[in-house]
């Protein structure tokens, strides 16, 4: 049975058949996040930590690390800069160092940029994961040397020097040809992960359908395990959890084995919070005196002021119980079970110290 392992310095996360889910945290990105990119160039990696950590506690089993920041501040002063060959390779070090610090989730090393890959696989401890190989020929002769040097896994897309095709069997073809060029340096199908490229269902109603056909075929034919940018496939629309919710367990259902996704819903803040506490009290709501923050937005229904598990670890949950992949359900009570209040814990049903009453003599 396909087993891809990965693995922290004390921790190991394995994507198979028959294993559960396996949850690639996305949000440690500069990309399209303006204020951590802004952060990163000062040299601040707090929020990355924070990230790092949040997920985690979501229920992240692997951590996706991408160096792909723009300093453009620091390129007014040093054209370098404007080069990601120069700018990455340092930032991914730094980026690996920092989130081993704080936590020892495995990971996954992401970037475009050779350099950034290897300084990435010098710098992470275990057997990270690397991100990404395509079926473009300088891209493989340029990776899979390091996939082979490393004795790491590989995340392959399903594109190659033609682009991106919507034709589902160029894709299907595209991975194969990454698992033979693969097998050529030695690499086991077992540590080839297949990104089969989800489209927007937006824009391609078939998109949902073309990737259930595609895992089961990558399964049933080449034997590797997948994974997707889950969030891909709600582009563009209105209600994206809704959607992702739906489509996550109905591609583990077809054999999707991980997703590289975001597991946490993110927090209430300041200014929404603000602008609701004002709309209630126009609305002459008279509320408890001292309700805090937390009671206010769960009074509401507007989640949490913490970051929390998202709706999407809810669906991947629910599935793997159902498929047997969380034998005895533990971990879903686990998820689900309500924290003490302040004050309580340690205390037992009804807030009574343990959790058995004394029958009456």
């Amino acid at each position: 049975m396909t087993r891809t392992v990965i693995e922290s310095k004390t921790k190991t996360a394995v994507m198979g058949f028959d294993e559960p889910f396996c949850v690639i945290g996305e949000r440690i990105n500069p990309t399209g996040r303006k204020i951590l990119n802004e952060e990163l160039e000062r040299g601040d990696f707090s929020r990355v930590e924070a990230d790092a950590i949040a997920q985690t506690m979501a229920g992240a089993t692997v951590l996706d690390i991408n160096s792909g920041a723009v300093f453009s501040n620091k390129m007014a002063e040093d054209p370098r800069y404007a080069d990601n060959n120069f700018v990455e390779p340092e930032l991914m070090r730094q980026l690996v160092e920092k989130v081993q610090a704080v936590c020892d989730t495995p990971l996954c090393i992401d970037s475009s940029v050779p350099g950034a890959l290897e300084n990435g696989l010098a710098a992470a401890e275990g057997r990270p994961l690397l991100n990404s190989v395509t079926g473009e020929e300088e891209r493989l002769e340029m990776v899979l040397p390091l996939v082979k040097k490393y004795n790491v896994p590989v995340v392959a897309i399903s594109n190659d020097d033609t682009g991106i095709s919507e034709d589902p069997e160029v894709r299907f073809a595209v991975a194969k040809k990454i698992v033979e060029r693969a097998a050529d340096f030695g690499i086991p199908a077992h540590d080839i992960v297949v990104d089969p490229l989800v489209m927007p269902i937006g824009a391609m109603g078939t998109a949902g359908l073309q990737v259930f056909t595609l895992v089961r075929r990558l399964r049933e034919e080449l034997g590797v395990n997948t994974t997707c940018g889950a969030s891909n496939i709600s582009f563009g629309l209105p209600n994206r959890h809704g959607i992702n919710n739906a489509f996550l367990p109905m591609a583990m259902g077809a054999g999707m084995t991980s997703a590289i996704m975001n597991p946490v819903a993110l927090p209430i803040g300041p200014k929404k919070l603000a602008e609701k506490r004002a709309e209630v009290e126009a609305a002459g709501v008279i509320l408890p005196d001292g309700m805090d923050d937390e009671a206010f937005v769960q009074l509401f229904g507007m989640g949490s002021t913490k970051p929390k598990a998202g709706k999407e670890m809810e669906a991947i949950r629910a599935a793997n119980f159902l498929t047997n992949n969380d034998e005895g359900g533990g971990e879903w009570i686990r998820f689900n079970r309500v924290p003490p209040k302040a004050g309580e814990e340690g205390r037992g049903r009804a807030g009574r110290s343990g959790g058995r009453r004394r029958r009456a003599s």
